[in-house]
């Protein structure tokens, strides 16, 4: 059992509500904190309200618990942070700068920060995008995490703070909604196939992007973070891959467990976000460096999220 607790900062969201059970599975409950602006409904083990941009909050709760581990997952994210731009990078950008001044303080001893697929631009090569390329991000979302990922970099080399960082593609999975990112339509297609066997898709029936079932991104995660530090030699975020579709080839997945579904396109401003990501990620540094595989296609996912969601 590790002595280390962990704190889990945005545990309400997408990642954090999933990230939060299955850390509280390894080290056990009271090793792992979890945190959010608002306090939910049902509580499976310690929960503080914190927001992030609250540095004497922050600091106060690291004292309270002793915490040594930090999983900085709130964000406002891309769809959702093109609509108030500057909150965005307020949030995105204060609540990092919290994290590693209290890191570079000794205070914590590992920082996992998630950057996205979405500091790639249009500029950036579309199939298999390398590691290491152009980054011409044009989202206020991509802006923000391109920055964080330089900031990370730079605490790591200036001051020597262990911070890990992935980034990841679109995230889907069955234990909770939606959270307005642009890649979303890949979780609310599931839930509008079962409910109502149709769903009407916010991006063109060809866009393709990369994405990944939720248990693998957990995973890698993970295990990022217990990788030794001598493996991790990327500090600002490393690529990972799961798989890539269109929005057309989700649905003639779906078709198969729900023969009755149906599919119809009406693009909105997240198409030309979606248009300037790659459609598919190289993430040969991550493998190399610290075993990453991932286990799920589309196939197997999507027999996965309908046996759950059912």
């Amino acid at each position: 059992m590790s002595k280390d607790t962990i704190l889990i900062i945005g545990s309400q969201g997408q990642i954090g509500l999933e990230l939060t059970a299955e850390l509280r599975t390894i080290y056990g409950n009271n090793h792992v904190i979890a945190s959010d602006v608002k306090r939910p409904e049902q509580e499976d083990g310690p929960f503080e309200v914190l927001d992030v941009m609250d540095k004497e909050n922050l600091n106060n709760i690291f004292k309270k618990h002793g915490v040594t581990q930090v999983y900085l997952l709130a964000a406002l994210l891309s769809a959702t942070a093109e609509k108030n731009p500057r909150f965005a990078w307020d949030l995105n950008m204060e609540g990092l700068f919290n994290v590693l001044d209290a890191a570079k303080e000794g205070v914590l001893k590992k920082v996992y920060w998630p950057s996205s697929i979405a500091v790639f631009g249009p500029s950036t090569p579309k199939q298999n995008t390398p590691q290491y390329t152009v980054m011409e991000p044009n989202t206020i979302y991509g802006i923000s995490k391109q920055a964080g990922e330089r900031y990370c970099e730079y605490y790591h080399q200036k001051y020597g703070v262990d911070v890990r960082s992935i980034r990841y593609p679109g995230l889907i999975g069955y234990k909770s909604a939606p959270g307005g990112g642009t890649t979303d339509y890949a979780v609310h297609i599931y839930h509008e196939a079962l409910k109502h066997k149709q769903y009407e898709c916010f991006l063109s029936s060809e866009t393709e992007l990369p994405m990944m079932y939720m248990p693998d991104a957990l995973r890698a995660t993970i295990s990022l973070m217990e990788a030794p530090a001598e493996q991790v030699k990327i500090r600002s975020s490393y690529n990972v891959a799961g798989m890539s579709f269109t929005p057309a080839q989700i649905a003639d997945e779906i078709k198969k467990h729900i023969p009755e579904f149906t599919i119809s396109y009406a693009p909105d401003f997240r198409q030309a976000i979606a248009n300037s990501w790659p459609q598919s990620i190289n993430d040969s540094h991550a493998r190399a460096d610290w075993g990453w595989q991932p286990e799920y296609d589309l196939s197997s996912m999507s027999k996965d999220m309908i046996e759950h969601l059912k």
